[in-house]
């Protein structure tokens, strides 16, 4: 019998109610920010198994698509203040005191969250919510047609950040919640395989694809609004035609312009999205991060951040790494730090390092009107 009211006391030294009014981080998304979502799914689309998380604690495959930390994680932990430069010449690295391979920096602030699906067989649900969730799902889309039932789509996390939402007001009460939410940072990564579905099997021109995009994701956001949510640290697509599947396709080994003038003009579209949603609702906050321009730094001029291999994938099989997905019977690169791709669609954790610490630090014209950390200070 005494052993409930110690459980009890750990209970409340964990998460004390004091403590529910202070931000998190929530991120919701696809497999560039899923951290073990798929693992509770029954899907093909999974990362629990080598070679992926050969650079993470333990060199454990967590449910990451990396060879280590994916973007959520690297939301949290100290980092390199770091900055692109698009005008500079290509010998030229720009640094704020700090160089490839000895990062850090001051954090944003969060730790990185645990999956929901993780979450929800613990008990005390309502507690670990206030700490922070990761909603994201490998092969996630803002369609829900982008690979239905293989994934959690970026409707179904909505609504499980309702039930976590309902769950909060249970435990802590509506003012609490919604004080804790206003604080909290969301940070979303969607876009590409929705893309990449287009680039497969669409009909309508690149511009009717986009609006139609862009309008469904108008209606999430504006229902993530309603829910609680304030400030929006939104990522877009990067250069998806460079990515190894896409130039295994060509011979010349060059990146497909196809593919990367949709993610180039959704980009802008979401960018557009924004600033009239913030016209619109005064209280709401956000940081676009336009992936594309900074993946396409990386790409033309790599040796600048430390990279020699922007073509190929470091694990996978067949032509650039890229006709087969990375397994334990494919061949991976021994020094992941020199690849920008992990495998055929996803980038090593060196490349996410770089992005993740623009997105947070860096200015205009790649992050805008805010970065994430100011964006969080808000």
């Amino acid at each position: 019998m005494a052993l409930l009211p110690l459980f009890f006391l750990a209970l409340l030294s964990w998460a004390p109610v004091e403590s529910l009014g202070h931000k998190a981080l929530y991120v919701l998304g696809d497999s560039l920010a899923d951290v073990g979502n798929n693992n509770y799914l029954s899907t093909l689309l999974k990362a629990n198994f080598p070679y992926n998380g050969v650079d993470f604690a333990g060199g454990k495959a967590t449910g990451r698509f990396s060879n280590g930390k994916n973007a959520a994680d690297f939301l949290g932990p100290p980092r390199c203040l770091f900055i692109f430069s698009l005008s500079l010449p290509p010998s030229h690295s720009v640094f704020n005191g700090c160089h490839v391979g000895n990062l850090s920096a001051e954090k944003l602030g969060f730790a990185s969250p645990p999956p929901y699906l993780a979450i929800t067989s613990t008990t005390n649900k309502s507690y670990a919510f206030f700490q922070g969730v990761n909603f994201a799902s490998g092969g996630a889309g803002i369609l829900d047609s982008t690979n239905k039932g293989k994934c959690l789509s970026f409707n179904k996390q909505i609504v499980y950040f309702s039930k976590a939402y309902k769950a909060m007001v249970g435990q802590a009460g509506s003012c609490q919640t919604q004080e804790h939410l206003a604080k909290s940072v969301f940070a979303i990564f969607i876009g590409s395989n929705d893309i990449f579905g287009h680039l497969q099997e669409s009909k309508a021109s690149p511009q009717q694809f986009v609006t139609s995009l862009t309008s469904t994701f108008r209606k999430q956001l504006t229902r993530m609004y309603k829910l609680g949510a304030r400030k929006f640290v939104v990522v877009g697509t990067g250069a998806l035609g460079c990515c190894p599947s896409l130039r295994s396709q060509n011979r010349s080994g060059d990146c497909n312009v196809w593919a990367n003038s949709v993610s180039d003009l959704y980009n802008q579209a979401a960018a557009s999205l924004l600033r009239e949603m913030k016209t619109q609702l005064g209280d709401m906050n956000y940081s676009f991060f336009n992936t594309y321009l900074a993946f396409l730094e990386l790409i033309l001029r790599p040796e600048k951040y430390g990279f020699t291999e922007v073509k190929a994938a470091c694990c996978g099989l067949g032509d650039l790494n890229a006709e087969v997905a990375c397994t334990p019977f494919s061949s991976h690169c021994r020094n992941r730090k020199d690849h920008v791709f992990w495998d055929y669609y996803h980038p090593t954790e060196a490349t996410v390092k770089l992005l993740v610490a623009e997105m947070v630090d860096g200015t205009a014209p790649l992050v805008y009107p805010v970065n994430a950390k100011r964006l969080s200070a808000l």
